[in-house]
């Protein structure tokens, strides 16, 4: 019998239990450190997950990479999507864009999808937790999970058959992909529908005879006799990732399984493949979380729902949840917000979630293109109970509170710069801001002037970029006041010139 120890004393005031070190749990714990908070995170493998496999950064999540500060690192390590080359039994047929062509404007700077393999979004993530002073805990398995009113406690156990040890925390976030430990141990469901019932390999590859100037794509043999695939080339590596249909699922798959499938879906030679170095194969699968959260417990990421790869909305779907959370975890557990708030996570995420994942099969079933809907800039909680709009003449051109908050320059403020960091910011557009501000914590303000993507007003941001809260001048002020309620509590008023 394997005997539990408990770890309370070592793990002195674990707020956050994170499952799983892939994008989404990294991602939320830098978020969660920068805010003065302490995760643990802890992650079953040995080390992080070596593979390609979600290379595709869309705009929305460059802006997320901008505020946790990763941004110079994913820019410098990455690269844009190559032109697509068409063969066939070994002829070109011509190039062709796989995504609208896209110009960065003042309001939207980042263009995408980026190329960065996921290995090295992993590693630009977790640099940047060590530089907040956290880190993971590897070869950590999660094996029991038991909640009451007060926290969480967590038994989990070294993967080299060390002691069992009990961790209490007073939330747990599962970060840790489609087959969630944390999800099966909340009994929480999931329903979905198979998209594609043949199976698909996705590898890191070395080729020697294919040009990296391309995105080179077979398609499949017009009687059926072969499946599609793609090489792609992988920025700052010299691999590319190829993905396949796979006549047949394998337990094992060996670097001679992925020449032969190379070989037998591209002219590429299995010789001219030199170097295997990463392989997986799966079912293409799109699958929701009947729930987002249960009590303490949070699903993150795959665990709360699985995407066709067709898209690249997958990992961008699931940091994106990370950050909508982790500003209301450090609300709660820093600054004194109501716990109401964390209802808001699954409230907002899970319609979002479910607009993602029928976007991504559709696309995969060519019902859809990759366009405007896949750079996720258009994505709002318009409908959310934490959003406030109080003006009844909304410009064309502007925004609406729920909508993503514009990037822009006006008056020697760059508004990014300005929203950047774990903060609210109050914007005043051609209008003055009120003599008496809500109680957020580390609030910022800024008055520009008029800018037709805003409209004349007051605006709220919250700490995840979207508008909270949009008002036509200072008159409102009490209603912003009334509102603030929900994240900061009844603290009273903070002087404009504080």
């Amino acid at each position: 019998m394997r005997k539990t120890v408990r770890n309370d004393v070592a793990d002195p005031g674990t707020e956050v239990l994170v499952v799983g070190a892939g994008p989404t749990g990294l991602a939320l714990a830098c978020d969660l450190a920068r805010r003065g908070l302490h995760p643990l995170v802890v992650e079953r493998a040995p080390g992080l997950f070596p593979g390609s496999r979600g290379k595709g950064i869309q705009p929305r999540t460059l802006e997320v990479f901008d505020d946790l500060g990763v941004l110079d690192e994913v820019l410098r390590l990455g690269g844009t999507a190559p032109v697509g080359m068409a063969w066939r039994d070994g002829t070109r047929l011509g190039e062709h864009r796989m995504f609208d062509e896209v110009r960065a404007t003042e309001q939207a700077p980042y263009v995408g999808p980026w190329l960065l393999p996921q290995w090295r979004t992993q590693e630009i993530l977790l640099a940047r937790l060590r530089a907040l002073g956290g880190d993971v805990r590897f070869g950590q398995e999660l094996t029991e999970l038991t909640q009451d009113a007060e926290g969480v406690e967590a038994v989990l156990v070294a993967a080299e058959g060390g002691e069992a040890r009990t961790v209490r925390a007073r939330y747990v976030v599962g970060a840790d992909g489609g087959r969630s430990t944390v999800r099966r141990l909340t009994g929480i469901k999931m329903t979905g529908e198979r998209v594609d019932a043949t199976p698909v390999l996705v590898a890191d590859v070395v080729i020697t005879s294919l040009d990296r100037d391309h995105w080179h794509m077979f398609p499949p043999a017009e009687d059926g006799s072969r499946g599609f695939a793609a090489v792609c080339p992988l920025p700052g590596t010299d691999v590319f990732q190829f993905v396949g249909q796979y006549p047949q699922a394998r337990e094992e798959l060996t670097a001679d399984d992925v020449r032969a499938l190379v070989a037998e879906l591209t002219h590429v030679r299995a010789d001219e493949v030199t170097e295997v170095r990463w392989a997986s194969d799966f079912t293409v699968n799109a699958a929701l979380a009947d729930r987002f959260r249960a009590g303490r417990v949070f699903l993150a990421g795959d665990a709360a729902h699985i995407h066709s790869p067709a898209g690249g909305q997958g990992l961008n779907t699931s940091v994106q949840d990370a950050y909508n959370l982790g500003w209301k975890l450090a609300a709660v557990l820093r600054d004194g917000a109501p716990e109401a708030l964390l209802d808001t996570y699954e409230e907002e995420r899970l319609p979002n979630a479910a607009a993602m994942l029928g976007l991504s099969t559709s696309i995969h079933r060519g019902r859809a293109r990759r366009g405007a809907a896949t750079r996720q800039l258009g994505l709002h909680v318009r409908d959310s109970s934490l959003t406030e709009e109080h003006r009844a003449d909304i410009p064309e051109e502007g925004v609406a509170a729920g909508d993503r908050a514009p990037d822009g320059r006006r008056d020697g403020v760059r508004l990014f710069d300005l929203f950047r960091g774990p903060h609210f910011t109050l914007l005043a557009v051609d209008t003055d801001l009120p003599e008496q501000l809500p109680a957020l914590p580390r609030l910022r303000t800024a008055r520009i002037g008029a800018y037709a993507s805003y409209g004349r007003g007051l605006f709220l941001i919250r700490p995840d970029g979207y508008i909270a809260w949009a008002a036509r001048s200072a008159a409102d002020a009490p209603a912003l006041m009334a509102w603030s309620k929900q994240v900061a509590g009844p603290t009273g008023l903070i002087p404009a010139d504080a």
